[in-house]
């Protein structure tokens, strides 16, 4: 077994790498926007018409492993020794591992993608705007924010926790390939993988810190009428950013810790009052038939291109987007995850992250897509699926002018944004800092802020260049690569686990402790031959 050589900060190849090409990227998007946008949308375009087929496979690889694991034999396995407890309680453990995986992306989605594909139905399953088309877009809303992505989170997490907490390993993506090629992951194939780790939890990052620039100006907009304007964005990106920079200068169970459970504490009474005062038949209908088309319909949506005509750019915006988020989203979140979760059991484990949080994002969807859908089909803000289509950040707060108080639950919304955007960003530069120093468990507070002014850097640089369209890209561009590496993963892991915990090696030890129960000391053996003379 592997112990951490030291919990100090050690600055190597993969810190200063990672920074150098971090900080070029956003001197090329500062000096050259117009060239950089040509260069990724060349980019994106290629990998969306040649490779959408393989995050479709990776992704079910991925739904496939955790479910296995966690009704297997190995969901009674602790990540972590006999001995060790949980560090926190499960209410604050889910409230972290929520917020760091989905948190503000649901507010800003849970509404407008029902909407979008109520406007434009995915692959032509329905006429736009009928009764059918509303039940498509519910059924692919589910797609896109249950199972899957919280099963590519938990395979990184699991693997993370294993190798970190039981096996005494560095909390390095690097480390869990060590079946697979032995001492190389300390040398430069390690370092690589770890440096790739660190892009994707930066452009993953980054999309966020942009998406809070986006939704909450659409917000401001919607509600004081203040300028939707790129400079508006910077601005609140700017004090997003101030805010999780001071958070990172506390212990997580202090910042990280206490946003979260601030978050998850106010989300859930919005979420009550719109289904107390929206149409509630309506929303547990919606709850209802979703999870039965879901369930019914995830083997076709899993697999569904449109082989001979695929819709590239349907995909592109949608499906391959989302896969490709979360993948580069996945050393942020996993190893997030991996270290709050010491001494869960795997199965405990994959149901707290994946099971509870798809069922929560479904109630979100139902509640706020369903209510929206309602508004749009009955022709009461007849505009909103309009507006989302031009402008989904906005798409929110339209429908919150169709409620009571809409002034106060505006600002209310706003302010769970701003909290869940910030508790994100900072958890990102803990994982950061750990990936990018060796695996220190408690990075330096410079190295975090330093990352922290360049996930700005970069989330700057693609609202300049593009907008939405940049993120979606970025995100896109980043999680191809790292795809590969969760494959990788999956296989690294699934080796470990039957080697150590194996029927044949818990058999070998059953028969060596009976055997050594059972073996006679020497004095008996001097008290039998003495009576057999």
């Amino acid at each position: 077994m592997r112990t951490s050589k030291s919990k100090q900060t050690t600055i190597g190849a993969v810190f200063v790498v990672s920074v150098v090409v971090s900080a070029l990227i956003v001197l090329w998007g500062g000096v050259a926007p117009t060239n950089f946008s040509v260069v990724t949308t060349r980019l994106f375009d290629y990998v969306v018409s040649h490779l959408s087929w393989f995050f479709l496979l990776a992704a079910n690889l991925f739904l496939i492993f955790v479910i296995y694991l966690g009704v297997s034999r190995y969901g009674r396995i602790k990540l972590g020794k006999k001995t060790d407890r949980p560090e926190f309680g499960r209410l604050s453990w889910f409230a972290m591992m929520f917020q760091a995986g989905m948190g503000p992306s649901i507010i800003f989605w849970g509404l407008a993608e029902p909407l979008s594909h109520y406007v434009n139905v995915p692959f032509g399953l329905a006429r736009p705007g009928s009764e059918e088309a509303a039940g498509v877009a519910v059924q692919y809303s589910f797609f896109h924010w249950a199972l899957h992505p919280w099963a590519i989170y938990a395979t990184a997490g699991l693997a993370v926790a294993y190798f970190t907490h039981r096996k005494g390993e560095k909390a390095l993506l690097s480390t869990i390939f060590r079946p697979l090629i032995g001492d190389r992951v300390d040398g430069p194939v390690g370092k690589t993988i770890d440096i790739l780790a660190v892009l994707a939890v930066v452009f993953g990052i980054a999309v966020a810190l942009g998406q809070a620039g986006l939704q909450i100006t659409a917000g401001l907009g919607q509600t004081f009428g203040l300028p939707t304007v790129v400079l508006v964005q910077l601005v609140v990106l700017g004090l997003t950013t101030a805010a999780f920079m001071v958070s990172a200068t506390t212990r997580i169970e202090h910042g990280i810790k206490w946003l979260a459970n601030i978050s998850m504490l106010i989300a859930p009474l919005l979420l009550v009052f719109y289904f107390v005062v929206g149409p509630t038949i309506t929303q547990l209908n919606v709850f209802t038939e979703g999870i039965g088309n879901y369930l019914s319909n995830i083997i076709p949506m899993s697999f569904r291109l449109d082989a001979f005509s695929p819709n590239t750019e349907w995909l592109g915006s949608w499906t391959v987007f989302y896969w490709s988020w979360w993948i580069a989203w996945a050393p942020y979140v996993g190893m997030f995850m991996a270290r709050i979760s010491r001494g869960r059991s795997i199965r405990e484990f994959v149901v707290a992250t994946v099971l509870v949080p798809s069922v929560v994002s479904m109630i979100w969807i139902a509640v706020f897509g369903g209510a929206a859908l309602q508004l749009a089909r009955g022709g009461q803000a007849s505009d909103i699926a309009e507006t989302v289509e031009q402008s989904p950040a906005a798409g929110m707060f339209v429908f919150i002018q169709e409620y009571p108080l809409p002034i106060l639950l505006s600002i209310i919304t706003l302010v769970v944004l701003w909290v869940f955007f910030v508790a994100g960003a900072d958890a990102g530069t803990v994982v950061l800092g750990e990936l990018s120093t060796g695996g220190s468990t408690n990075p330096k507070t410079w190295v975090r802020l330093l990352w922290g002014i360049l996930l700005a850097g970069v989330a700057a640089v693609l609202l300049v260049s593009g907008g939405l369209g940049a993120l979606q890209k970025a995100s896109v561009l980043i999680g191809t690569p790292f795809v590969v590496i969760l494959v990788g993963i999956c296989v690294a892991f699934y080796k470990t686990l039957s080697k150590e915990n194996g029927p044949h090696r818990e058999e070998s030890l059953s028969l060596s402790e009976e055997h050594s129960c059972s073996r006679p000391t020497e004095s008996e053996d001097r008290v039998r031959e003495a009576l057999e003379r």
